[in-house]
């Protein structure tokens, strides 16, 4: 049974936002690809993996499959949600075991809140 996230729909903004001519800076800025593992409830348990490709433009469900992604962070979806809308700092979230990550630390900081649109820009 597919897990139902509640960051689906931010995912989904996001998706549209990169097709959006703003978007296309967002990606020459960023250039990178990041791969999320949300889970419904506690990190490690029932995780499920998003592909965003800031290199494409691309947000896609599963892990990355051309080779290693620049960074990979596993949260809990709802932190996700916050982390998005800009009410969850990042570092905080990593100093306090809420957000991991792999990979790049350099690539992970370009990963901020204002990757995703505002509610107002679509």
């Amino acid at each position: 049974m597919a897990t139902e996230l509640k960051s689906q729909n931010i995912l989904d903004l996001l998706a549209r936002f990169l097709e959006t001519e703003e978007g296309a800076k967002v990606q020459k800025k960023i250039n990178l690809v990041y791969q999320f593992n949300l889970a419904p409830k506690k990190i490690g348990l029932n995780e499920v993996a998003v592909t965003v490709d800031l290199k494409n433009g691309k947000v896609t469900k599963g892990a990355y499959e051309e080779g290693k992604p620049d960074a990979t962070f596993s949260l809990k979806d709802e932190d996700f949600v916050k982390l998005a809308e800009g009410k969850l700092n990042p570092q905080i979230a990593f100093m306090r075991g809420a957000l991991k990550i792999k990979g790049s630390l350099s690539a992970a900081q370009k990963f901020t809140p204002e990757i995703f649109p505002k509610p107002s820009k679509l």
